[in-house]
């Protein structure tokens, strides 16, 4: 598929997108509507869309949003670097608010979280150990372990961990893992648009 035409068709709206593509899918909506953003607020939407998904909130797929960031540096929209940056900087945020939030709320954040989302209390819980035992190190593994890499930071806040040891380990792992989706998206191009249909 070209360049040209993947940009025709996501700059297309709702049923008019579903019907140029002949897909109607949650996520090829997702792909249409990250990318409107991109196109309409640059850096701004990146960042924007990155956070959320940072923030754990659904409907915000990291295989997704990363790959077409770096497809955006690819197609001259934005240098990569600043892709980059703008995508840690925002992960780094969003993982500051959640740590912030255990921090703040401590058990009863957590409990009050975990009753929202019941299907999180066992993973939570595991690496509310997993915090304990391995500090720093298991905040760098799990930043780079899909799922996990955005709970982590619950159970670092409710467990108190340093700041500035909980900061540089998350943003290592950050940069790791945005560095690979972001990069393969970049070097990649319109095969990660194939790949991701």
């Amino acid at each position: 598929m070209k360049v040209r035409t993947i940009k025709r068709v996501y700059c297309l709206k709702g049923a008019d997108a579903r019907k140029k593509t002949g897909k109607g899918s949650v996520e090829n909506m997702t792909m249409e509507v990250i990318m409107q953003y991109f196109a309409r607020y640059g850096g701004i939407g990146i960042f924007v869309i990155v956070l959320l998904e940072y923030l754990n909130l659904p409907g915000f797929p990291a295989g997704v949003i990363m790959p077409l960031a770096g497809l955006w540096a690819a197609r001259g929209q934005i240098h990569f670097i600043s892709a980059l940056i703008i995508t840690v900087a925002a992960g780094l945020t969003g993982s500051l608010i959640l740590y912030w939030l255990g921090y703040q709320g401590g058990e009863l954040f957590l409990q009050k979280y975990l009753n929202k989302f019941p299907k999180q209390r066992p993973m939570i819980e595991e690496k509310l150990s997993w915090v304990r035992e391995k500090g720093s190190v298991g905040i760098f593994i799990s930043k780079l372990i899909p799922m996990i890499r955005t709970l982590v930071s619950i159970p670092a806040g409710v467990c108190k961990m340093n700041l500035a040891k909980y900061t540089l380990s998350s943003t290592l792992g950050i940069f790791v893992w945005n560095l690979f989706f972001v990069g393969a998206g970049y070097f990649l191009g319109d095969a990660v648009i194939n790949y991701l249909h």
